[in-house]
């Protein structure tokens, strides 16, 4: 994953009225080797990965980089909101030269249902419309996922396209700060 780009990270925590996007601590080491190799969380995602292997490959610090949000409620990770720099050499662009931002998120399980989902990602949609005036965000998700889509579509993500990626039909949409016409 390509780095945001110019911006100071990690940001101001960013609150919301129910939870606290901030950066990854030494505290959520265990909801992150979790999160990655719960069976529900990546089905749509190339499948969970050996929690042994997480055990012994993943940092103290778990995602420490610029562009990863730990969704915190209530004190605990329940979740990543991350913003990365989509590779130009995958398919679903908006840009001529690619590189657009694009947004992913997982959560665990019991979290999901609440709407924490599209709590967090409208905090990080926003800090990024300030942090990036006018630049449009990219998401991608499979098409069978649809609880993924409709989050999209609450986001304010249009459909742009639908493509074959990674063995199945994907779903990419756009959302723009700027604000529509008509």
């Amino acid at each position: 994953m390509a780095e945001l780009g110019p911006v100071a990270w990690p940001p101001v925590p960013l609150r919301t009225d129910r939870l606290v996007l901030r950066e990854p601590e030494a505290r959520d080491r265990a909801a992150y080797v979790d999160l990655f190799s719960s069976p529900e969380v990546r089905t749509y995602l190339g499948g969970p990965r050996p929690r042994a292997e997480l055990e012994s490959s993943v940092p103290e610090v778990p995602g420490r980089r610029s562009g990863v949000f730990v969704v915190d409620h209530h004190g605990s990770m329940i979740g990543i909101v991350t913003l990365d720099r989509r590779d130009a050499g995958r398919p679903g662009h908006v840009s001529p030269g690619a590189g657009e931002a694009e947004l992913s998120y997982m959560l665990l399980p019991e979290a999901w249902g609440h709407r924490y989902a599209v709590e967090a990602c409208s905090a990080a949609l926003s800090w990024f419309a300030d942090a990036f005036p006018g630049e449009p965000v990219v998401l991608c998700t499979q098409v069978a996922n649809d609880r993924s889509v409709r989050v999209a579509e609450k986001l304010g993500f249009s459909e742009m396209e639908r493509f074959e990626e990674f063995g199945a039909e994907q779903w990419f949409g756009v959302w723009s700060s700027v604000p529509r016409s008509g």
